[in-house]
């Protein structure tokens, strides 16, 4: 198969048997309430930082809440950027639970040291949120040099405050961490991953969490300018193609998953709201525009980045899935 072949995602599925691509029953609402964020991580695909201005305004929020209440919403995955920074999160989280819907947060856990935010931990277990928390490595070397000096300190002391709290060690407090390599390579297993984490963080550092999601760094924004500038893009492309994994795609997290962005636009996943792919690359429409039951069968917009989703063991928000 040639090169161009090759780096056709749609070509690769229909060579496997596996194209169309198409949506299962929605389960899950992604929502992206904003790209601000206190750190500004080498690997970031959404590109968020202390400068960016993008959030979600209360007007936003309320829609997407009175969607919910109609389209047998069960789970909700908010994320950002640090959503806890956007204003209204809190507001926007108890809506959701007033509705009787799940709610995950994804935490970068250095959030709760800024200001503002000291009562965070204890809101979040009032709540019992669970929240998905970034730790790309259990060293202060490698983590430091990926989302910046001093974050692997800091992310320390909040996870023994969240496990303080329960979180890690109470069964209704779900403490769920988050791996990405460093560099441009396929995360190793998950498994075996997970019991180094455990067992390094708990001899080190007394900590406890529930599991550990190894997820692959798709090569946009941020980390394609990354391999850009270090001459690795291509190479780390063919890596991708080259471990193209067919069990990987019942399980894709785009065929039962819709990504929402701060200002309501609907995308196949949070890669795709990135690179601004409209939800099955049909005209842009906003949450409140479709209706989830009509969403089933229905094709995915896919692109060459869609194979690191697929590469390996796969990966999704939940981390492996072959």
């Amino acid at each position: 198969m040639d090169t161009k072949v090759r780096f056709d995602f749609e070509e690769v599925l229909k060579a496997h048997d596996c194209f169309p691509l198409r949506r299962s029953a929605l389960t899950d609402l992604q929502i992206n309430v904003g790209y601000l964020c206190n750190q500004a991580c080498e690997h970031c695909h959404v590109e968020a930082g202390p400068k960016r201005t993008e959030q979600m305004t209360w007007d936003t929020m309320q829609k997407v809440l009175e969607w919910t209440k109609t389209n047998g919403t069960r789970l909700v995955d908010i994320t950002g950027g640090a959503p806890e920074m956007i204003p209204n999160f809190r507001r926007f989280c108890d809506g959701f639970l007033d509705q009787g819907i799940s709610i995950t947060s994804r935490c970068n856990i250095t959030v709760l040291f800024e200001p503002g935010q000291e009562d965070l931990v204890d809101w979040y277990a009032d709540r019992k949120i669970r929240l998905v928390c970034s730790l790309p490595c259990y060293t202060a070397e490698n983590v430091d040099k990926q989302r910046g000096k001093g974050v692997f300190g800091k992310s320390i002391s909040g996870l023994q405050a969240l496990n303080e709290a329960g979180y890690g060690r109470r069964d209704d407090l779900v403490l769920d961490l988050v791996y990405n390599p460093v560099g441009p390579a396929l995360p190793p297993d998950q498994v075996h991953l997970e019991r180094d984490y455990k067992s390094r963080l708990k001899t080190d550092f007394g900590i406890d969490f529930n599991h550990l999601f190894a997820l692959t760094n798709l090569p946009i924004n941020r980390f394609e300018h990354y391999l850009k500038g270090t001459g690795q893009l291509e190479s780390y492309q063919h890596l991708l193609v080259e471990n193209f994994n067919p069990t990987t795609v019942e399980s894709l997290m785009c065929r039962h998953l819709v990504s929402v962005d701060w200002q309501g636009y609907v995308y196949d996943c949070d890669f795709n709201q990135m690179l601004t792919i409209p939800l099955g690359a049909s005209s842009r429409k906003q949450l409140w525009e479709i209706d989830s039951a009509g969403l089933e069968n229905t094709a995915i917009a896919l692109a060459k980045h869609c194979f690191g989703c697929t590469a390996g063991a796969g990966s999704s928000c939940s981390g492996a899935i072959a």
